[in-house]
């Protein structure tokens, strides 16, 4: 069987170096290099630490990649504000596609586009890397196994400490992300909503508290709030660009029955769960259960290249995926 050719499009996501590493090291891919529009940018990544991107083939001729039909699959690391006219040209192209989240800022382009790539039967996947982090699949399991009873409530708390401005990169600083509606919020929750619609789906309502608290610019949202509602359930997602290293990111999720508490998620440790009554698993009363920390993305990686060498269906499948991009739109945009 031939090998997948494979490109990677653009390096301005956050993500970009962590796909790339995976990309240039894989025995099971033919991988062509990676193409980056902006030949300042390239040149900044040639002199930088990073011996990866002195290594890596840099691709001149886009037009011929996307013509060039040994070549299936792209990985999309632009930019946010450009990553929908990409994800349009390689649908265009019957490209498969990783796309690095969110999905643009335009939920109603972004959905014309995956209308057109199901027709042709094209796979496109979001690269939400905690899919298959240890303990957000316990803890999921947890909730949707009814071990928890009846979920009322599910925290979430995701912040991060960012730069006014990076001369690495930009698109990840305060000044960078100000350009979008929802900022630091725009950037991250969209991990956090993967996570809350899995296990409750669609909220009913969304009610967004976006705050300037703290950057010189002005016109950022570093400060943010989010309450999803549900029937019976609230789901509570707060984000600030500004948290004092080391961060204290948690996921919480209460049930009629018992709750399960992760601090951190990253690095992952544990699992704090708490049930009203004994099962072949637990105990009653507080269990702490260890978790694995794994790599980000080598178990994604893994799990996408299997899905394009066989066309198996996902566990995240395409409406998830069009779920997670209009909740946090949703959420941005009210």
């Amino acid at each position: 069987m031939d090998k997948i050719g494979i490109v990677q499009w653009g390096t301005k996501h956050g993500h970009a170096k962590g796909w790339l590493e995976l990309l240039i090291k894989s025995n099971e891919i033919k991988f062509y290099g990676v193409f980056e529009p902006d030949k300042k940018r390239i040149n900044q990544l040639k002199n930088s630490k990073d011996k990866i991107w002195s290594e890596v083939n840099w691709i001149k001729n886009i037009d011929e990649i996307l013509r060039d039909e040994n070549i299936s699959c792209i990985f999309i690391e632009e930019s946010n504000d450009k990553s929908l006219e990409v994800l349009e040209k390689c649908v265009a192209s019957n490209k498969n596609i990783m796309m690095d989240k969110p999905a643009g800022d335009n939920y109603d382009k972004f959905k014309k586009i995956i209308n057109i790539a199901e027709d042709k039967g094209l796979i496109i996947e979001l690269g939400y890397m905690f899919r298959q982090h240890n303990g957000f699949r316990k803890i999921a399991t947890l909730a949707r196994s009814g071990t928890l009873g009846d979920i009322f409530m599910i925290r979430a708390h995701m912040s991060t400490n960012l730069l006014e401005e990076n001369p690495d990169n930009m698109n990840i600083s305060m000044k960078g992300l100000s350009k979008f509606k929802g900022g630091v919020f725009y950037d991250l929750a969209g991990h956090m909503i993967d996570q809350i619609c899995w296990i409750l789906g669609r909220p009913k309502k969304i009610n967004s508290f976006f705050k300037h608290s703290y950057s010189s610019q002005k016109n950022f949202s570093d400060n943010t709030v989010s309450v999803f509602e549900y029937e019976k359930a609230l789901a509570i997602i707060d984000i600030a660009a500004m948290e004092t290293q080391p961060i204290a990111r948690r996921f919480e999720v209460y049930g009629s029955e018992g709750s399960a508490i992760m601090e951190p998620f990253e690095p992952a440790d544990s699992i704090r769960l708490s049930i009203n009554k004994s099962n072949k698993n637990y105990n009653k009363g507080i269990n702490i259960i260890k978790i694995k920390d794994k790599k980000r993305y080598d178990e994604p990686f893994e799990i996408f290249l299997d899905r394009l060498k066989k066309n198996n269906k996902p566990e995240f499948d395409i409406n998830h995926e069009l779920l997670v991009q209009e909740s946090l739109m949703r959420a941005i945009n009210g």
